[in-house]
């Protein structure tokens, strides 16, 4: 793609770009050679004149470029994004099989070398993300190009990410492709049936990253009493409840979230009569069930988002440790308490630390006895660790 717009790096600052990762950030830019729009594609050039990676333009962003590809005689093009996407999607069959779940994650941006493009399959429509102005500029083609892949014809975009705003684009949603779902959607992960609202529900309009994570609490929960905090639509409380739990108390302060938790309880045939569903704030809940006495032998935290950015993880970690203290202190003798952050600003490293901090606090002794993430279909390229955003602990109680 000779005579593309280019921008030329500073002296030493291709480290980050020759060692893969994707992002070029507009400190690293010492000047720009030749016009490009918002998407378009521009080359990126170290300060002694070498070709380093081909990159869409984000001029309204302090990541000015993002990385589709690393080489020179690569061209972006319709071939270059149906490659891409046909590799993304081959690469998850023999992770998640139809047998699991008719609902995954198809392509997870930067670990799928397609910077800015989300796309989820929920049984047979596909949500998609467009969070970039690269994404944003190859749009019409990518519509197209899923439904001849994936050989799926609905085609819905969630484009309402607060992220956008950055780029300098609009929020965004509606039907790309075919039709949109009238009522929703019903989807199957483990035996287990959710009702999806891809219009407005979380993300894409389901927790997608969780699967493993939910499943994992089933095989905790025989004979428990368990805590569900921001349960949302239910994911943990019907895993909860089809592994054998003895009751859950279910809290989340969305009174719609919690109208579906009923409904899924009642279409996969659970026991309602151990179910007790709160609308309440988590934080305030917790406090009260510490003043009553109130103790539990399985509880789950996962909370929103506190941090988008590094820059907010300090004040994000205020509030973690408020609610990892708050359960530890709920937790009976051996308990188990399942804790997450999926905020980006919050490593692994700081995430442990704040939960140890609240074990210390707390006055118990715990161990770490699990490790979570997001699941298969969420890859994190090894040059992209940004990719790891959801964290999670398995943290037991001592006697």
């Amino acid at each position: 793609m000779a005579g593309l717009p280019a921008l030329i790096l500073k002296p030493g600052r291709e480290k980050s770009v020759l060692h893969r990762h994707p992002w070029i950030f507009s400190g690293a830019v010492a000047r720009q050679v030749g016009a490009a729009g918002s998407g378009e594609t521009v080359d990126v050039i170290s300060a002694r004149d070498e070709f380093l990676a081909r990159a869409a333009y984000s001029p309204h962003s302090q990541i000015v470029a993002r990385v589709w590809s690393w080489q020179e005689d690569e061209s972006i093009d319709e071939a270059f994004f149906e490659k891409r996407l046909a590799g993304a999607v081959a690469l998850r069959k023999p992770l998640i099989p139809d047998s699991i779940t008719n609902a995954l994650r198809l392509v997870h941006a930067e670990s799928d070398g397609l910077p800015g493009i989300v796309v989820d399959r929920y049984d047979n429509t596909l949500v998609v993300q467009l969070l970039t102005a690269g994404a944003e500029h190859w749009k019409a083609t990518l519509a197209r190009l899923l439904a001849q892949v994936t050989g799926l014809a609905n085609v819905y975009e969630r484009s309402d990410a607060d992220v956008r705003r950055l780029e300098g684009l609009p929020l965004v949603a509606g039907p790309l492709l075919g039709l949109a779902p009238e009522g929703g959607l019903l989807i199957c992960e483990h035996g287990l049936q959710y009702q999806v609202n891809i219009e407005s529900g979380h993300k894409t309009g389901f927790y997608l990253d969780q699967r493993d994570n939910r499943q994992r609490v089933r095989e905790l929960a025989e004979g428990c009493e368990v805590l569900d905090c921001f349960c949302y639509t239910g994911g943990f409380v019907l895993n909860a409840l089809a592994g054998g739990a003895a009751r859950v108390t279910a809290v989340e302060a969305s009174a719609d979230a919690l109208k579906l938790v009923h409904n899924h309880i009642q279409i996969n045939n659970l026991p309602q009569e151990c179910v007790e569903i709160v609308e309440a704030d988590v934080f305030q809940m917790l406090r009260g069930c510490r003043d009553r006495g109130q103790t539990f032998d399985l509880i789950i935290l996962d909370p929103p988002k506190f941090a988008h950015t590094a820059a907010q993880a300090q004040r994000a970690a205020r509030g973690y440790k408020d609610i990892n203290l708050l359960a530890l202190k709920l937790l009976r003798p051996q308990g188990i308490l399942v804790t997450f952050s999926c905020s980006g600003g919050v490593n692994r490293t700081l995430f442990q630390q704040i939960v140890a901090g609240a074990a210390l606090d707390a006055g118990v002794d715990a161990r770490i006895v699990g490790q979570l993430s997001q699941g298969a279909d969420h890859p994190i390229a090894l040059n992209f660790p940004e990719g790891e955003y959801l964290k999670g602990l398995v943290v037991q109680r001592g006697s």
